[in-house]
Order: structure tokens, then C-alpha cells, then sequence
């Protein structure tokens, strides 16, 4: 079975819908998932080490974890903390003169794939293209471990595939 049921479009989980404007924590499968809570960086670090992912906090106190070919960025945003951002950042760059095909290949990447949205950042001060990708989720109603859990490794794991991808299939890095 796919890691991720909904890959392959069959899940034998059946789907419970609610009411418009009612959360989970609101209902009897509160008690089935856990309980719903406020995302902080407290709780981030604790699913980020359920997984076994290694990761330092930056000044800002996000946190950032290192892989061998990109670093993946885990933060709280918006006026609230409440957007969780998971923002990945290849170490290689991209130099200006191949600017276009840069783009052609993230509009591909866009275009052909789900979760990460990628993106050509802003010239780096030796004039290097970088290129990011990331997923923006706003959680100000809260979540439960395992959708926070489930959010953290799939975006651990499309970022690896992205990188991965820029590398090979790609062609760009």
C-alpha cells in the first residue's frame, strides 16, 4: 500500500464530513483523533522529533532542519502564529543566465505536482538564483497531533522528492 492512501486515490478509511462551521473538537471523533490544540513551536518541535527529524531553531525561533541537498523551514506565521509554513530551500542555486530555464522548470514542477509550490527567489549577493518551494497551511482552529504529524512528513518527504527531482529530472541543479 502507497505511504499516502490518497496517492492513489483509494483509502479504506471512510471520510466523515461536518457540518459547515463546526470543528472536530466540537464532536464525538475529538475522542478518536486526540484532542484538537493551538499549533506553537513547542508542539512542532515535539512532532519533528516524533519523526526522528533533526532540526536547529533560528533567531527568529523557527526551526530549520538540514539535509544533505536542501533545508527544509518550519514556521509559524501571520498575525496570530497561526499559518504553519513549511518553506524548502535546495543548497545549490541557479546562475542569472539560466534565469529561463529556471523558470520553465518551476512552472513545471507547478504545473505536474501537488502539496510544495515552487518559486525562483530574489538574487543572492554573489547574484545566485535561488529557488524555493513551500506549503502554507493556516491552523488558527487548532489541530491534532496526527494531522500536525501527517503535515511535517509529507512535507519532509515532497521536499526531498522536489530536490530530488531538480536535480535529476529537471536538469536544473
Amino acid at each position: 500500500m502507497p505511504r499516502w492512501p490518497w496517492r492513489a486515490g483509494q483509502t479504506d478509511t471512510p471520510v466523515t464530513r461536518l457540518p459547515l462551521g463546526e470543528s472536530i473538537a466540537s464532536t464525538d471523533l475529538a475522542d478518536e483523533v486526540g484532542q484538537v490544540g493551538c499549533v506553537s513551536l513547542a508542539r512542532l518541535n515535539e512532532m519533528l522529533e516524533r519523526l526522528d527529524i533533526r532540526y536547529l531553531t533560528d533567531g527568529d525561533g523557527s526551526l530549520l532542519a538540514l539535509w544533505e541537498r536542501h533545508a527544509v523551514l518550519f514556521a509559524l506565521e501571520g498575525p496570530s502564529d497561526e499559518i504553519l509554513v513549511m518553506r524548502v530551500r535546495p543548497h545549490a542555486t541557479v546562475p542569472p543566465d539560466w534565469a529561463d530555464r529556471a523558470y520553465r522548470v518551476v512552472n513545471e514542477w507547478n504545473h505536474t505536482r501537488r502539496f510544495y509550490k515552487a518559486y525562483i527567489g530574489d538574487p543572492t549577493d554573489r547574484g545566485q538564483l535561488p529557488i524555493y518551494a513551500e506549503i502554507q497551511v493556516p491552523l488558527l482552529a487548532g489541530a491534532h497531533d496526527a494531522l500536525l504529524l501527517e503535515l511535517l512528513d509529507c512535507a519532509a518527504a515532497v521536499a526531498m522528492g522536489f530536490v530530488d527531482w531538480l536535480h535529476d529530472e529537471g536538469g536544473l541543479l
